[in-house]
């Protein structure tokens, strides 16, 4: 993105560094580019550099869609629409390098024209307040007169006669009378014929103050009409920004387009003020300005027409035609997740100590997925562990520490703040609970026995699962929660959040309730709830049935189908400690140095495979866990374990040595082992 020769540099016209220009890449017709990405994924931080890279060599603004503050006590005249083109307006202004600043008459105006439409002459205090905060706007044209207050008292006293004779709409009379003052006493003559670009207004018959009244009359209207009149003072904008780069200026030639950046640009703020550019464009009207949006929405219905490509592939060219669909003028750029490199490399610059295990920046890298937000703040929970704790770091361990974020604050618990990044709920019970479940039939039965207060039918349960999606998280195929990182989060919190340790009551109810569940359902004769049964009998910490059933059913037909299974168990959630810093107990019953009690009635054959079976499905449990790192020791004893395995199946022999050949493999790779063994994409 940042190269000399990349997609910001392309757009812009500049390089990053030392603002040398580049040519552009799409001519007179730039896209509109919107980064797509789910939380934590890096859009906003991707802004921010752009906006800091940029800053002071052209005009450049960035504004929060999600986050655009009403003022206090403020009156129909003012929308998040209104308030966020007041805002880019401001930051645009400041003059820049080799030019001087820009202005903004056209979008001043119709500001100003749309402020009054709920002006009284009983609440003059109002229209004052109004007026004021206009003031940054208005100092856009002159900084002089704009900043000043007296121009206000010229307008209200104007105003007041305007209430005595009213006889038309008076939405239009106010309107009227406030540009009329503001054009005399802040605009120069220069500016003042700025308001005959509003002569093309609906009804305007070319005649600027009456576009402008109807501007205000269609916004105090509301519906529709509204939005014409929102979309116009977008217009008002993007024109203003033209004018600046017309001809000379006094300073110089200006030498980048000005940026628009918008965070959060799928919020309907988002799409109000994009589209109006895109409608324009779509017309032929040309312009110069860049915009660059980030959408946490991949397939938003704003983009159905959109040219996609994921952010490497920009790198030299981002072409991007122009069909006949007005959105065919997006370019959505996808963000890609960190390489196991790029985590290691973050590790490295923030811990260049090399203290910790060899294997956590990888380990990292499979719990987040890469996605930026984990691979950093998990980064700087190692770079501030002691130095004697951190070879014993672990993913796990990461989560339960705690990470300075700012210098003027004090230390957070990562788990919790990476949680309420990617998941910024007021109420986070409901997900925390349902992330222990399957299915949507898992789900609801939660959210009916362990959610009653909140869900006494069990629609929590299709409530968060369309929070989940409205948020562009993944369905899960095996889980209803299928993002391993927010799932792991999820399960940390309902593990450890009541601070209820040693008994951990709320993780033992939900996967007791799951275990009785499946329990029932093995009772009334359905053949896959055995599985989920002791899924969940593990996760409350007894391996008991698990190894019983794998052992007891171990010389069945279906060699594939028993693998299967053991993959499944084992892939529970383990019952952590938190703060646990000696070795996991699971890799001393892999290895076979801890010997439990044995079910009474095993002769020596059948005692040899339950112990051989314990010991593999402790292997596969510790080997799978996103919490914790391999174990060589451990992957030569899973495949051990496999190889003697087949040599008792009297007729599943090859797919249990294929297993021990393939398995060890896909663990080496951090691949979830494969089914069947040596199938490439470990399904």
């Amino acid at each position: 993105m940042f190269h000399d020769s990349g997609l910001a540099a392309r757009l812009i016209g500049l390089r990053g560094g030392d603002f040398a220009r580049v040519p552009f890449e799409h001519g007179e017709d730039p896209p509109v580019v919107v980064f797509t990405g789910g939380r934590g994924m890096g859009k906003t931080a991707l802004l921010k550099q752009l906006r800091n890279t940029y800053k002071g060599a052209t005009p450049l603004a960035l504004v929060d869609c999600a986050r655009i503050e009403p003022p206090a006590d403020h009156g129909p005249g003012w929308t998040e629409l209104t308030g966020a083109l007041a805002e880019l307006a401001v930051q645009l202004s400041p003059r820049v390098t080799g030019a001087k600043s820009v202005q903004f008459p056209r979008l001043s105006l119709g500001l100003v024209a749309v402020a009054s439409i709920s002006w009284t002459q009983e609440d003059e205090e109002r229209a004052q307040r109004d007026l004021q905060r206009l003031g940054p706007v208005l100092s856009t044209v002159d900084a002089t007169k704009g900043a000043a207050t007296n121009w206000v008292t010229k307008v209200l006293t104007k105003l007041a006669a305007t209430f005595a004779d009213a006889a038309a709409p008076l939405a239009g009379l106010l309107a009227e009378a406030t540009v009329e003052t503001v054009l005399e006493e802040v605009f120069g003559r220069f500016h003042q014929k700025s308001e005959n670009w509003y002569g093309s207004y609906r009804n305007a018959g070319g005649r600027g103050k009456a576009g402008l009244q109807q501007l205000a009359m269609d916004f105090d209207q509301g519906g529709r009409r509204r939005q014409e009149a929102e979309d116009f003072l977008v217009g008002a904008l993007v024109e203003d920004l033209g004018q600046a780069y017309k001809g000379l200026t006094r300073v110089g030639t200006r030498r980048g387009r000005p940026v628009l950046l918008l965070d959060n640009a799928h919020v309907e703020l988002g799409r109000r003020l994009v589209e109006p550019v895109l409608r324009a464009r779509h017309d032929g009207r040309r312009d110069k300005v860049v915009v660059l949006a980030t959408s946490r929405v991949r397939r938003h219905e704003g983009m159905r027409h959109a040219r996609r490509v994921r952010l490497p592939e920009t790198m030299h060219r981002a072409a991007c035609e122009r069909g006949a669909d007005i959105t065919s003028g997006i370019l959505a750029v996808e963000l890609t997740p960190l390489s196991a490199a790029q985590t290691q490399a973050a590790f490295d610059r923030l811990d260049p100590s090399g203290l910790t295990p060899a294997d956590l920046a990888r380990g990292v890298h499979r719990l987040t997925g890469g996605r930026p937000l984990g691979v950093t703040l998990l980064g700087q929970a190692a770079a501030e562990t002691p130095r004697t704790e951190r070879p014993r770091l672990t993913p796990g361990a990461l989560l339960d520490l705690d990470v300075e974020l700012r210098e003027d604050a004090h230390p957070v618990p990562v788990a919790p703040t990476l949680l309420a990044a990617l998941l910024p709920q007021p109420r986070l019970e409901p997900f925390t609970v349902l992330a222990a479940a399957h299915d949507e039939v898992s789900a609801r039965l939660l959210a009916r026995t362990r959610l009653h207060t909140a869900s006494r039918d069990g629609d929590m349960a299709l409530r968060v699962r369309d929070e989940l999606r409205a948020e562009d998280w993944p369905d899960g195929t095996e889980h209803f929660v299928g993002d391993p990182l927010l799932r792991a989060l999820l399960l940390h919190r309902l593990r450890f959040a009541d601070g209820d340790h040693p008994r951990h009551a709320a993780w033992r109810a939900v996967h007791e309730t799951l275990h009785r569940h499946y329990e029932q359902g093995e009772q009334e004769g359905q053949d896959t709830a055995r599985p989920y049964r002791l899924h969940h009998e593990l996760a409350l910490g007894r391996a008991e049935g698990a190894v019983a059933h794998l052992s007891g059913t171990f010389h069945e037909l279906d060699v594939l189908g028993w693998l299967g299974r053991l993959r499944f168990i084992a892939a529970a959630p383990y019952p952590r400690t938190a703060g646990h810093t000696g070795p996991d107990p699971r890799r001393d019953a892999a290895l076979g140095r801890h010997v439990p009690d044995l079910p009474d009635g095993l002769d020596a054959e059948a005692t040899e495979l339950h112990l051989s079976v314990r010991r593999l499905l402790h292997a596969v449990w510790l080997l799978t866990d996103p919490l914790a790192l391999p174990d060589e020791d451990v992957t030569e004893k899973l495949a051990h374990e496999l190889r003697q395995l087949s040599g008792r199946h009297l007729t599943g022999n090859s797919p249990l040595w294929d297993a021990a050949t393939h398995w060890p493999r896909d663990i080496r790779a951090w691949r979830r082992p494969s089914l069947p063994p040596g199938r490439e994409d470990g399904v």
